[in-house]
C-alpha cells in the first residue's frame, strides 16, 4: 500500500501545556485509520495539525510525499468533517456542498454536477434545495460528508462526527461511513473515543494516551494483543492482574471463567460483588479474597447461576491472558 500521509515527530504544546509529545504515523493510500483516545489526549490537535489549522511546534507533515508542513490548508488536499456539522443555516443543501466550489470561482454547470455527484454518493439525491433545520441528525452528517467530498480530497478527516447522534443511528452511519470510504478508495482519518466505534470501522488504530500513541495496529491485535495495561483497559475493558512473579496480564472479561466455590480446585477464590445485565450481556464483578482487586468476568445472556455475596473460584485459559506493561505516570506540564 502506497504511504499517501506521514506525520514525523509532531510536538505541539499550548502555552506550557505539552499537547503532543512527537508523534509519528504512516497512514495508507485508502487506508481508514482511527486515533482512538480519551478527552484531552491529542486526537483533534493531531487532525488540525494535518489540516493545516494548527501549526506544530516541531515535526513535519508529508502528503503524497511532499512537505506542507508550512502549507496553507487549502493547498493541502484535505478536507474535515465536524461533530457539529458547521452548516450554513440559512442555504440550502446545494449552496452548503457548492459553497467551497463557489468560492473557487468554479463555473456554475461545474458546480451543479459536482453537487449532484456529492448527494449520489451520500445516498441524499434529490435534497439539494431542502434546508439544514428540515434534515434529520444523520441526514446532516451526510451532507457534512457530501460538502468534503465535492473537492475531492486525498484525505479525509473526519473528528467524531457520529458523537451526536443516538445509539442506533450511530451504528447505521457506521456501515454506511465504512461502505463510503471503501467504495470511494478516499483514506480516511478519523477521531473518535468510542472503542466499538473504531474496532467495528479501522483498518489500523492508534491508542492515544497524554500526547503519545501508545499502540498503533489492526483493530484485532490491538484487542487481542494490548502492548499496555492503557491499551487492555481502553480497548475492550481488561482486567489487569498481578501475578505472584509481580507480572502484569491483562485478560478479557469474556475469557474469565467463574464457578462456585468448592473446597479444593483450579483458580483463585473470589468473592460476588455485583451482576448487571446489559447489551445482550452479563456482567459480573467479584473481589478476589487474598488482595480484594476486583476481577470483571462476561458472557452472553441473561444470567448467570451466581450471587452477590456468594464465593467462587476465578480462572482463565493460559492462552488468553497477555503480559502488559505498567501504565507510565501521566506527564505533568
Amino acid at each position: 500500500m502506497a504511504e499517501l500521509l506521514r506525520l514525523e515527530g509532531i510536538a505541539k504544546k499550548f502555552g506550557s501545556l505539552p499537547v503532543l509529545r512527537g508523534i509519528s504515523l504512516s497512514v495508507g493510500a485508502g487506508e481508514f485509520v482511527t486515533l482512538l483516545g480519551p478527552s484531552g489526549c491529542g486526537k483533534t490537535t493531531t487532525l488540525r495539525i494535518i489540516a493545516g489549522l494548527e501549526r506544530a511546534d516541531s515535526g513535519r507533515v508529508f502528503i503524497e510525499g511532499r512537505d506542507v508542513t508550512d502549507e496553507e490548508p487549502r493547498h493541502r488536499n484535505v478536507n474535515m468533517v465536524f461533530q457539529n456539522y458547521a452548516l450554513f443555516p440559512h442555504l440550502n443543501v446545494a449552496a452548503n456542498i457548492g459553497y467551497s466550489l463557489k468560492i473557487k470561482n468554479r463555473p456554475r454547470k461545474e458546480i451543479q454536477e459536482a453537487v449532484g455527484q456529492a448527494l449520489e454518493t451520500v445516498r441524499l439525491p434529490g435534497y439539494g434545495r431542502r434546508m439544514p433545520s428540515e434534515l434529520s441528525g444523520g441526514q446532516k452528517q451526510r451532507v457534512a460528508m457530501a460538502r468534503a467530498l465535492v473537492n475531492s480530497p486525498k484525505v479525509l478527516l473526519l473528528d467524531e462526527p457520529l458523537g451526536a447522534l443516538d445509539l442506533q443511528l450511530r451504528r447505521q452511519m457506521q456501515l454506511e461511513l465504512k461502505g463510503l470510504q471503501q467504495r470511494l478508495g478516499i483514506s480516511f482519518v478519523y477521531i473518535t473515543h468510542d472503542q466499538e466505534e473504531a474496532l467495528t470501522m479501522s483498518d489500523r488504530i492508534a491508542v492515544m494516551r497524554d500526547g503519545n500513541f501508545e499502540q498503533i495496529g489492526a483493530p484485532q491485535e490491538i484487542y487481542d494483543h494490548p502492548r499496555t495495561s492503557f491499551t487492555a483497559r481502553f480497548v475492550g475493558n481488561a482486567n489487569i492482574i498481578r501475578t505472584a512473579e509481580s507480572r502484569l496480564l491483562a485478560v478479557r472479561s469474556e475469557w474469565v471463567n467463574l464457578r462456585v466455590a468448592e473446597d479444593s480446585g483450579e483458580g483463585l477464590l473470589a468473592v460476588v460483588t455485583g451482576k448487571q445485565f446489559a447489551g445482550g450481556q452479563v456482567r459480573v464483578s467479584a473481589a478476589l479474597r487474598d488482595t480484594g482487586e476486583e476481577i470483571v468476568a462476561s458472557r452472553q445472556g441473561i444470567d448467570w447461576p451466581v450471587e452477590r455475596g456468594q464465593t467462587v473460584r476465578v480462572s482463565w485459559d493460559a492462552e488468553h491472558a497477555v503480559p502488559v506493561s505498567a501504565d507510565p505516570p501521566e506527564t505533568s506540564p
